[in-house]
């Protein structure tokens, strides 16, 4: 995981140095890996993600249900973790998530799909936007 010290003022010279080429795309260009590849869409693995720019804790395993969307899905993000922007890119309105501390692109969040979850909300977010730590 990147340091801790990395947040909204960090120069992008500094995140081209920290991260791998994929994930400053998709955490600073707003790039999203192709749907169905990401090592996490299909993870159940029991533990927490945290952001694979400045390791904040965005979620928790026992938020992350399967929607069958090609991206890893939770339905609720760690308290204040995560920002939410209008994103009207693509001649749609959807909602883009970032990361709350260092400003990185996670995806979008969806809701009033109908999914059978305690908020009907899906944050689907890109695999390379995640670093994972298992409970053991």
């Amino acid at each position: 995981m990147a340091s801790q010290q990395l947040d909204k003022s960090t120069p992008e010279s500094k995140w081209k140095e920290v991260l791998t080429p994929e994930e400053f795309n998709i955490l600073r260009n707003k790039g999203t890996e192709p749907g169905g590849t990401g090592l996490y869409n299909k993870h159940k693995e029991d533990g927490e993600y945290f952001c694979a720019g400045c390791g904040t804790l965005l979620y928790k395993s026992d938020t992350k249900f399967d929607s069958g969307c090609g991206w890893p899905a939770f339905y609720a993000e760690v308290e204040g973790s995560v920002d939410r922007h209008v994103d009207r890119s693509f001649g749609s309105v959807r909602t883009e998530i970032t990361c709350a501390k260092c400003g990185g692109h996670l995806g979008h969040v969806f809701e009033g799909e109908g999914f059978s979850t305690p908020t009907d909300a899906r944050h689907c977010v890109n695999s390379k936007s995640l670093k994972f730590k298992g409970k053991n």
